[in-house]
């Protein structure tokens, strides 16, 4: 379904939504196409399923693309990633060649509607090679990069950077992310839609038919962790910081996630996971199906503590989601995660398994700082991580833009 803006009203305030009404009359009529790699699993399908209704909405002429490849080419823009987020990886000349011959057949669809466009989002790697693919284009291009490229594996990113320095600007969402690029970089965090399956209010009996699906006993309190099953979210390190914690207190733990279709190395991920559970009734490995928003927003409701331990992270919106649900987060020192978690006052930034059990019995003993810390994190998300504020920052980039401004410089 989708929302009206007005529908924001309650969470962000009749003045947010008239300045965002204003704002968006200036783009009216403009054809703003966003380009992602996948429809469905991650953080970027979720923001554009929201964000182009919205504009539409407003008046705004918005569409969203998706590029589509064969399994090589996942595997080679997954090392692309793994490259960016600092990891030593090797791309063969041919891997490179699958890359660009990938976008250059998906450039045969997509040319006629992204060269005519005023303004093309491109997120992420996958898609970066389209701008030099689209020679006709008219109206002004931005690439989006999502992840953590603060110290990225050198190889990788000079084969990237010559792709990348042609767009008209560039999105990060923290400061230390962004790279030397010969034109205008903007600091933008995602967000989320509180009116989404995922983050909306559920009914006591929904939680606990959740809670009985699965198996949880009522009695002990629930560790979870909700993610795609990747190394760099680091699921066994979650299960060691859990055996820790069961020494001394009887626990229970969910590590639940899906996949996602640019992402080929999830099945190998979840069978290591599984191999480390095994044996061990209270750890449940769950795989969920791309559609099941209500299963996570359950589940983190269900939560005494919700994880994110990521070694490597761009921002982490299963951090931002067990924030809004009241919930202080357990989260890896890493990337995006150090700008939701305010170190003893909406969670605890860890780097070991060992830190993140003891802040996990820290929690599970001080109750009430447990309910005082997630009620500050609940407002620290309403007041910085809500789509109102994304959607604002995004049509000040455009008007910026539109407008000519070229300064190779950072905007935050």
């Amino acid at each position: 379904m989708e929302k009206a803006l007005q529908m924001y009203e309650a969470f962000a305030g009749s003045s947010t939504i008239r300045q965002l009404r204003m704002l968006g009359r200036r783009l009216e009529g403009k054809r703003i196409v966003q380009v992602n790699s996948t429809r469905e699993g991650g953080g970027v399908a979720e923001i554009l399923a929201w964000m182009v209704p919205l504009m539409r909405d407003l008046g705004i002429d918005a569409s969203w693309e998706v590029i589509s490849g064969a399994q090589d080419f996942y595997a080679v823009t997954k090392a692309i990633h793994n490259g960016l987020q600092g990891f030593p990886v090797s791309i063969s000349q041919k891997g490179w060649a699958t890359y660009h011959a990938t976008n250059t057949a998906n450039a045969e669809t997509l040319r006629p509607s992204l060269e005519d466009a005023d303004i093309v989002v491109i997120h992420d790697p996958q898609p970066a090679p389209l701008l030099q693919l689209c020679e006709g284009r008219r109206g002004k291009w931005v690439w989006r990069a999502h992840i953590d490229i603060s110290h990225p594996y050198l190889p990788v990113w000079k084969t990237l950077r010559p792709i990348v320095k042609g767009y008209d600007a560039s999105i990060f969402s923290m400061p230390q992310f962004a790279l030397p690029l010969p034109h205008p970089q903007y600091l933008i965090a995602p967000s989320i839609d509180p009116l989404s399956e995922k983050n909306r209010d559920l009914p006591a009996e929904e939680l606990e038919a959740v809670r009985a699906e699965f198996g949880l006993d009522p009695a002990r309190p629930l560790l979870v962790q909700i993610s795609r099953f990747d190394r760099f979210k680091d699921p066994l390190g979650v299960i060691d910081a859990y055996r820790l914690v069961k020494r001394v207190q009887p626990v229970q733990l969910v590590l639940a996630g899906g996949g996602a279709t640019d992402d080929p190395e999830g099945a190998e991920v979840l069978e290591e996971v599984m191999a480390a559970a095994k044996g061990d009734p209270d750890i449940h490995v769950l795989l969920l199906p791309p559609d099941a928003h209500r299963t996570v927003n359950a589940l983190q409701r269900l939560a005494d503590v919700v994880i994110q331990k990521s070694l490597r992270e761009g921002f982490g919106l299963t951090v931002t989601e067990g924030l809004w649900k009241g919930k202080p987060v357990i989260g890896g020192n890493a990337g995006g995660i150090r700008r939701q978690i305010v170190d003893y006052h909406t969670g605890f930034l860890v780097s070991t398994p060992e830190g993140a059990a003891h802040r996990i019995r820290f929690l599970l003993y001080h109750r009430e700082k447990m309910k005082a810390m997630g009620e500050k994190a609940r407002e620290f998300v309403r007041e910085n991580f809500l789509l109102t504020r994304h959607l604002r920052e995004y049509f000040i980039l455009f008007h910026s833009i539109l407008s000519g401004s070229n300064e190779p410089r950072i905007y935050v």
